[in-house]
Order: C-alpha cells, then sequence, then structure tokens
C-alpha cells in the first residue's frame, strides 16, 4: 500500500509562467497555468500583441530594411 507522500512524489510540479507560483501538472485542468486567471491573463498579452511570433517573411523584410539604411 502506498502512502499520500509516495503517490505525490510522481507528481510533476510545474510553474505557472505568469504569476510563479508552483503547480501540478496532471491535477491541474488550466495547466500550464496555475488558476483561470493566469490563463486568462496570458490570453489576454496575446489579444493585445504583448507577445509576438515573427515570422520568417517578417524577419526577411527587417533585414532588407536595415541593409537598405547603411
Amino acid at each position: 500500500m502506498s502512502t499520500d507522500k509516495e503517490a505525490n512524489s510522481n507528481t510533476m510540479i510545474i510553474f505557472c509562467p505568469i504569476c510563479k507560483s508552483k503547480t501540478t501538472w496532471e491535477e491541474n485542468p488550466w495547466r500550464p497555468f496555475c488558476s483561470e486567471r493566469c490563463k486568462l491573463i496570458d490570453l489576454g498579452k496575446w489579444v493585445s500583441d504583448e507577445y509576438k511570433i515573427e515570422s520568417e517573411e517578417a524577419a526577411g523584410e527587417e533585414q532588407e530594411r536595415s541593409s537598405e539604411e547603411h
């Protein structure tokens, strides 16, 4: 028979990317966030363009502009 401590030794502990609090992966419906609040904060950052993923096309255009200036 396993104890609660032994069962928890297999639980993966992660840190919320927004508030940095500890949470578990397995028992967390909002993973990788600790709560719905942090999940919504992250979504808001994507919607407001605080986060951006640069495309290869945009990177190429930026290089062309910088080479034209010199």
